[in-house]
């Protein structure tokens, strides 16, 4: 049951990407936060469709809205905090710190050389090489240490510069997004689903 469970958890993130990539596609702006939640819990069920429980929802209750803003580490392992982290950060125009998080967090799971050298160059080109698309700001010294790693890339050659912009977010973007009507619209979302319960309680 926990096995099916985490499928369906797994699918529900699915759809929240492909909402936004939806989002995207229509051209909202990136400062129209709102429109994207709205969008997200309005316009998908984010339910499962098991036989045991047809209309099970997985949209984040009040204690786990309230664990987002206890832990950054909270929010970014919950799969619909994730999400509205990325909305969030979209609207400030930093969302690559997220993305080069989460592309870490999947290339430390590749087990075969060839593909852990082929994801380490895509990463660099992606993020880390001077005026990469979505280049992060690294120090001279951590950028220069991925570079020489390259040809020979280990499961922790990106752990510095994953650590640091971990750091800025946690410091930073974090913060801010506790702190932002976004978040607030997401408790209101959850006491609205659970009314005898209350964030920041």
């Amino acid at each position: 049951m926990k096995k099916n469970m985490g499928s369906e958890s797994n699918k529900v993130c699915i759809d929240c990407l492909k909402t936004e990539q939806s989002i995207e596609n229509s051209g909202m702006s990136k400062k129209s936060w709102r429109a994207r939640l709205r969008y997200i819990l309005k316009n998908r069920s984010f339910s499962s469709r098991s036989t045991a429980k047809k209309k099970q929802s997985f949209r984040p209750t009040v204690d786990e809205v309230n664990q987002w803003a206890q832990s950054f580490d909270k929010l970014l392992t919950h799969k619909y905090g994730n999400v509205a982290f990325q909305i969030f950060l979209k609207s400030e125009y930093c969302e690559e710190n997220l993305e080069f998080w989460m592309a870490c967090e999947e290339f430390r799971k590749v087990t075969s050389p060839a593909k852990l050298a082929l994801r380490a160059q895509s990463i660099y080109e992606e993020f880390i090489k001077t005026e990469a698309p979505k280049e992060i700001n690294l120090d001279f010294h951590t950028k220069e240490e991925i570079t020489h790693a390259l040809p020979l890339p280990t499961l922790t050659c990106f752990l510095a510069a994953q650590k640091r912009v971990y750091s800025l977010m946690e410091n930073n973007s974090y913060p801010r997004f506790i702190n932002s009507e976004l978040y607030k619209e997401l408790c209101a979302a959850a006491r609205r689903r659970r009314p005898a319960e209350s964030c920041f309680s």
